[in-house]
């Protein structure tokens, strides 16, 4: 059996999502699980990485066992073996066929701001706590040059594996919901930190520090230099994989 979960989880406590010699990690958190479960060695699959301290709504796993069990089951007994802060949301019975890296078509992220004078108690590891006024109006008319297919060497980390820096964006939005601002942004897939430095950026202009039009101006350029600091990870879900 080939086996789909949708895993929701908070990095505050993780170094991540992917295996770590040097500190937990989910995947070494659900792989403990469900090696249990299944009373043999199991390892996962994963949609992709996550960084330390980044959070998950709808992070996708696979793995596959010659045990006939039901969906059901099978969500009830990983929840029993994994830490509060992590739960499996739904498990499915897929196609031997499936990979949860592989035939992922799209990834959507948010990034959560909380823009107010004071931070917020029950918000400290789930929103980057920005507390001047942010012209958010600026801030969107800085991102619509992010869409289709483009060089994102601009928004690219030190250490990115990645073999080229070419990304397809299919939605990029910021939506104000009380003092929260979200930024929504769904791509093929992301260069390590890409998401955070693209809201790095974003602030920036918020803030006056650069314009719209010179946000417009990074891609051609192609250096990190140019761009803005890193956004704190603790702001940044992923909301949801797409096959």
């Amino acid at each position: 059996m080939n086996i789909k979960l949708t895993v929701e989880y908070d990095g505050t406590n993780y170094h991540g999502w992917q295996f770590q010699a040097n500190g937990n990690s989910v995947q070494a958190v659900l792989e403990r699980a469900i090696s249990t479960f299944l009373r043999t060695p199991t390892r996962v699959i994963g949609s992709g990485r996550t960084d330390a301290g980044v959070h998950a709504l709808g992070q996708v796993v696979s793995f596959s066992t010659d045990q006939q069990l039901t969906a059901h089951r099978i969500r009830r007994a990983l929840n029993a073996l994994t830490p509060g802060d992590v739960t499996v949301k739904d498990v499915e019975i897929v196609a031997d066929s499936f990979d949860a890296r592989r035939d992922a078509r799209s990834r959507v992220y948010e990034y959560h701001i909380l823009n107010r004078p004071t931070r917020s108690p029950f918000l400290v590891r789930r929103a980057w706590h920005v507390h001047q006024p942010l012209h958010v109006e600026a801030m969107r008319a800085a991102i619509p040059c992010l869409l289709g297919e483009q060089d994102f060497s601009s928004f690219r980390a030190a250490g990115c594996d990645a073999a080229h820096a070419i990304r397809y964006i299919f939605r990029t939005e910021l939506e104000q919901r009380g003092e929260l601002l979200v930024y929504s942004i769904e791509a093929t897939a992301f260069l390590r930190h890409m998401v955070r430095n693209i809201v790095g950026t974003l602030v920036e202009v918020g803030q006056g520090l650069r314009t719209a039009e010179s946000f417009h101006q990074l891609l051609a350029h192609r250096d990190r230099n140019q761009a803005g600091d890193t956004a704190p990870a603790h702001g940044l879900y992923l909301v949801a994989v797409k096959y």
